[in-house]
């Protein structure tokens, strides 16, 4: 049996579809499946429609949570990075 493997983002290792309409598809999919609501974003390094647990209406934009030099901060309390 032929399973298939989809292709993946070499930056973030998401799902990669053609066109918002497959994107909506397996978002829509997802939903009747596990209940998870999923939204449908262009990513912009690789140009192909990804899925997230992000409500693109609540964020700021892509990455803007991140402040600094690109460095992730940490949920932890007291944490202090060092640079």
């Amino acid at each position: 049996m032929h399973y298939f493997t989809p292709k993946r983002c070499p930056s973030s290792n998401k799902i990669m579809y053609h066109d918002r309409v497959q994107a909506l598809r397996a978002a829509e999919q997802s939903f009747i499946e596990r209940g998870t609501e999923l939204w449908v974003y262009r990513c912009e390094f690789c140009g192909r429609w990804h899925l997230t647990h992000h409500d693109p209406k609540n964020s700021m934009g892509t990455m803007q949570h991140y402040k600094g030099a690109g460095r992730p901060r940490s949920r932890k309390r007291g944490y202090k990075p060092r640079y």
